[in-house]
């Protein structure tokens, strides 16, 4: 395979992460709560992946070994999402975003003390890049920081320490298990801690089965656990932990953009230049990377 098609399906998997916001948005305009729309995303998200398991296994699901990583894969996918909606409570979006995108230095870190090396020079070129552009792009240079609650800045913390630990497990491989069966067992224990702290009764009163809950579970069901989750399972183990934290940066623009063209915000050309800001900095690692493979195979 190309080896560029591991970093877009990489930015392809977090681009779909941006459009969740959006979503969870239109949701709680059509008389939703938050903690709804994330269980019906979770919720749905699992019974997808059971569906799509059925029609292409057509076999009982077995876990023959990396319990561990498939625990830990499905617990950091829940408690992403269960911390950065409790963030929002008490940050503003835009400041809400900016705390999450922490997780581009902070998976380069873990990735660096997983490895035992220092981050590579194209490595904090991009980081350092993707900072500002991630200030400009999310608009936060008019947010008045004062007076706000501390417990928002844990929460938003917390969102990007996890979604950093989940970018590297999903760097470890489960020996004997194809990505639709991961995909499976993964959606089920999220689904799973998702309704010990959001909205599982929406199963039983019936709720999620009304006509507007369940179209938003399907579409943030596909695009917040089935996308991402098959995607970077496939790509993150061949791109590297740390390259992949950088790349998810895309998340970021798609969201703005989603957002603009949904919901008609406003879009300063101080954002718009944070945008393309990001996009060059994403480039920067997986550039260096071809090049050095690329090297590499020209030597053998």
């Amino acid at each position: 395979m190309k080896l560029w098609i591991y970093p877009l399906m990489v930015v392809f998997a977090a681009s779909s992460y941006g459009t969740l916001s959006t979503m969870v948005k239109l949701a709680i305009g059509d008389g939703y709560t938050a903690s709804e729309a994330i269980s019906s995303q979770y919720i749905v998200g699992f019974l997808l992946a059971l569906v799509i398991y059925l029609l292409t296994q057509r076999k009982l699901p077995r876990l023959y070994g990396g319990f561990k990583i498939i625990l830990l894969a499905g617990v950091f996918t829940a408690t992403t999402g269960i911390v950065y909606g409790m963030s929002l409570i008490y940050l503003p979006a835009s400041l809400a975003v900016v705390m999450l995108f922490q997780f581009t230095w902070i998976g380069t870190l873990i990735d660096c003390i997983i490895r035992k090396r220092l981050p590579s020079r194209a490595e904090t070129i991009s980081l350092i890049i993707l900072f500002l552009g991630t200030i400009l792009a999310a608009g936060i240079l008019d947010v008045d920081l004062s007076g706000i609650d501390w417990r928002g800045w844990v929460y938003g913390f917390a969102a990007a320490v996890s979604f950093s630990l989940n970018m590297n497990v999903n760097t470890k491989q489960v020996e004997g298990m194809n990505t639709t069966t991961r995909l499976l067992f993964v959606s089920f224990i999220a689904a799973l801690m998702i309704s010990f702290f959001q909205s599982p009764e929406i199963m039983w009163n019936g709720k999620l089965f009304t006509e507007p809950l369940l179209f938003y579970g399907l579409a943030l069901g596909l695009l917040g656990i089935i996308i991402p989750i098959y995607f970077f399972v496939i790509a993150v183990p061949k791109v590297g932990g740390a390259v992949s934290s950088i790349l998810s940066a895309m998340e970021l623009p798609v969201a703005v953009i989603v957002s603009v063209l949904v919901l008609s915000e406003a879009l300063s050309w101080l954002q718009i230049l944070g945008i393309v800001v990001i996009l060059v900095g994403m480039c920067i690692p997986t550039l260096a990377t071809i090049s050095k493979n690329k090297k590499r195979q020209t030597a053998l």
